[in-house]
């Protein structure tokens, strides 16, 4: 952001001295440590349990574990910050590790994602599966064909593409397609509802406009947030990590502000 304060006279001429402003550091949202800072929902828990210790804390690493569980069960967990945020980029690694829980539907082989602009936990429904939200969505190779990475899925949301109005679920990214335990470096920058861009390994794969929730889409209650008085247009919201029946581990969680100091 420039502004323009300072006014010097030259030889009778005026002229304008733009003042840049400090680029704002990186900040971890992560400790290494533990889970301070954030919030777990698992469908069918109340929020703030963290059901079998779906996420862990281990050498740096959240990883999404299914160790304690007997059946997935629907049981759609996500981990979100205690923070809301709206202009930012954000950025993190993900790797898949070991195989999808049995029962539950075979896309989530290989699949998961970080959620923005989603609503809070403490909003969500006991049995809610997922946030209404915009979900930077990671997929893995199944070796059945290409599969790129970081496609953005809608729950409970639209989104515009070039002015128009996009209400297909799922929105594909010029992304290549990575094996399951490879380690991917993924940065999202979101200018509140203006826009949203998508990096791969610092490559822009995908940018989208004016997210906003959708009052017709029943996967994620938009109705009832609506109706409680919540914007249509998506202008913040929480992060969140997604525990959908696959092991995955995040490390090195990053946010840099884009809001004037």
């Amino acid at each position: 952001m420039i502004s323009f304060k300072s006014l010097f006279s030259i030889a009778s001429v005026f002229i304008l001295i733009p003042t840049v402003m400090a680029e704002q550091p990186w900040v971890p949202l992560f400790n290494g440590k533990n889970l301070d800072g954030w919030t777990p929902k698992i469908s069918g828990h109340p929020s703030g349990e963290n059901f079998a210790d779906t996420f862990k804390v281990d050498d740096g690493i959240i990883k999404v574990s299914y160790d304690g569980y007997g059946k997935f069960n629907s049981q759609y967990g996500h981990l979100f910050t205690n923070i809301a945020y709206s202009h930012y980029i954000l950025r993190m690694e993900y790797r898949f590790i070991g195989k999808m829980m049995p029962d539950a539907p075979n896309y989530v082989n290989f699949n998961s994602g970080v959620m923005i602009h989603a609503q809070s936990p403490q909003s969500m429904g006991l049995n809610q599966g997922f946030p209404s939200s915009m979900e930077v969505q990671f997929l893995a190779d199944e070796g059945k064909g290409k599969r790129g990475t970081a496609n953005v899925c809608t729950p409970g949301t639209n989104l515009e593409l070039e002015g128009k109005l996009v209400t297909q679920h799922i929105i594909e990214s010029t992304a290549p397609t990575f094996p399951p335990e490879e380690w991917v470096k993924v940065e999202v920058e979101v200018h509140g509802s203006d826009e949203v861009i998508h990096r791969i390994n610092g490559v822009e794969v995908l940018r989208y406009q004016r997210p906003q929730l959708d009052p017709r889409d029943e996967m994620a209650p938009a109705t009832d947030l609506l109706k409680a008085g919540a914007p249509k247009i998506l202008n913040y919201g929480y992060i969140a990590l997604q525990a959908e029946g696959q092991p995955v581990w995040f490390r090195n969680i990053e946010l840099k502000s884009l809001e004037a100091p």
